[in-house]
């Protein structure tokens, strides 16, 4: 991940602390793990509960016939985002559906980044959305994903 966040200091709000503390530790137990997203080279730069952003260089590898990015590599980033945001409060949740709409094309050496925000969140249900935009602010991507809650997170 690209660092902590913060200096550990939440002020007076002990569960707003408490809720930070354990977004920080669910994204380091991911990020652990997370294969695919060092092998994309993806940094995690942001993890809050229910929040996530996550940015990613589109290289060589990953343009199509066309010459720009291949839209599952952009769908790849959003759901990193959506994962780490819907990971945040601590149990093992997963993508139960995601939509993704592309407006404009990513090409070679642009830095994409993807923030996630929940919209709602109930019993082992939530609803995210994920803006992917190039480093310019340029939208390119709007991904809503459905995330379903499976098990508590081990050692979490």
């Amino acid at each position: 991940m690209a660092g902590d966040q913060g200096d550990g200091d939440h002020g007076d709000d002990d569960a707003g602390g408490e809720a930070m503390d354990q977004a920080l530790r669910s994204a380091a137990l991911m990020y652990a793990d997370d294969q695919a997203t060092k092998a994309l080279g993806i940094i995690i730069d942001e993890v809050t509960p229910g929040r996530a952003t996550a940015r990613m260089r589109v290289t060589g590898d990953m343009i199509n016939g066309h010459r720009i990015a291949q839209g599952g590599y952009i769908f790849l980033l959003a759901d990193t985002a959506f994962a780490y945001a819907c990971n945040s409060y601590g149990p093992v949740t997963v993508a139960q559906a995601c939509q993704i709409t592309f407006l404009r094309p990513a090409r070679e050496g642009d830095e994409l980044i993807a923030a996630a925000v929940e919209r709602v969140r109930m019993e082992r249900n939530g609803i995210y959305d994920v803006s992917v935009r190039r480093a310019d602010g340029e939208v390119l991507a709007e991904l809503r994903g459905h995330s379903r809650t499976v098990q508590p997170h081990p050692g979490g």
